[in-house]
């Protein structure tokens, strides 16, 4: 997206939160997208930019049982990604397998290749190792964190470790460090915790209220980017939890969502209830780490790091996601169905 309302549209056909970009179709640039309808049978859509890049092509369309609230697209295999989904009266995950295509739209059906049923409350999320093949899922509820073993040849999914947040905190959603296999973030009402994979305890946290989503920054260690309701984006070095290095004001409401972008260093999304993407040009560097050129600004770029911001929406935007295979585009998805790029 290279203007404030020069995106390319694509409307779902009921409405939608969760976006994710398939980074192991190294041959287009694809997202996955899913519907969050109550009464109607859910869909699934398989979105790939065309040649020319001027339109967003559905390659492929498929029936999900139930409303879709989170999606996350396996990093090691196009045709293989997560759904948590709602039934309105109880919570489900599931690994799922998208048929051979065979050129044709309307698909045969997806297949589950493994259900992560461990849980008994309301599931938030689903997170996968970022980049490349790993056997491990994390899935977290209000209440656990669960450590899965997937065999994707024998479809099936075990529980390695489980481990309790306390009674004093309810787990919101989390993101998986790219730089170390054995660190998670997970966030709650009133801090994000870091755990230790390896004997599933905690091991820090940034005491902060209200963090609705988060991102690691993929090209440098040790930072972590929050987005909280009403205070805006935090961008934090992990070593040192004090106090962010930088906050961004974020938007006019709640700030839901905030990703890094997996190749230029500093660029950030956010997206919010006031119906805007804004595109942030941030300081990923704290006071003792030395610049390299590439994150030198100059003082009006750093005096306002608000390079865009695309308001040419209608309703309130929960997803975002960037391409990996071009990094200058990326999707964002309204609560209306409608996807950007």
């Amino acid at each position: 997206m290279q203007g404030g309302s020069s995106g390319i549209g694509y409307g779902l056909k009921y409405q939608a939160r969760c976006i994710s970009d398939v980074k192991a179709d190294t041959d287009h640039t694809s997202f996955l997208t899913g519907t969050l309808s109550l009464k109607e049978e859910n869909e699934v859509h398989l979105l790939r930019l065309s040649s020319g890049g001027t339109e967003l092509i559905c390659e492929g369309l498929f029936s999900h049982p139930n409303e879709i609230w989170d999606l996350g697209s396996c990093p090691f295999d196009q045709r293989i990604f997560s759904t948590v989904f709602s039934s309105g009266e109880s919570y489900g995950a599931a690994i799922w397998q998208i048929p051979e295509l065979y050129g044709q739209l309307n698909s045969p059906q997806l297949e589950r290749i493994a259900a992560l049923d461990a849980h008994v409350g309301k599931i938030n999320c689903i997170l996968w190792w970022p980049s490349g093949r790993h056997d491990k899922l994390i899935s977290i509820d209000e209440e656990n964190l669960f450590l899965w073993s997937l065999d994707c040849s024998k479809k099936a999914a075990q529980v390695q470790y489980k481990e309790s947040s306390g009674m004093l905190h309810y787990l919101s959603g989390g993101a998986w460090d790219p730089h170390d296999a054995n660190s998670v973030a997970a966030t709650c009402e009133s801090s994000v915790q870091f755990w230790d994979l390896r004997t599933m305890k905690k091991t820090n946290s940034i005491e902060r209220a209200h963090v609705r989503n988060m991102d690691y920054d993929t090209k440098k260690k040790h930072i972590l980017v929050t987005a909280a309701d009403e205070y805006g984006i935090h961008i934090w070095d992990l070593r040192k939890l004090k106090v962010p290095i930088q906050e961004l004001p974020g938007h006019t409401h709640w700030t839901w969502a905030v990703s890094c972008s997996p190749e230029y260093d500093g660029l950030l999304l956010s997206a919010g209830t006031d119906s805007t993407v804004n595109l942030w040009l941030a300081s990923m560097s704290s006071s003792g780490d030395e610049p390299s050129e590439s994150s030198i600004e100059s003082p009006t770029r750093r005096a306002n790091p608000l390079l865009n911001s695309y308001s040419d929406y209608e309703d309130s935007v929960y997803g975002l996601a960037w391409s990996s295979r071009e990094p200058w585009i990326f999707a964002s998805l309204s609560y209306d169905g409608r996807v950007r790029h």
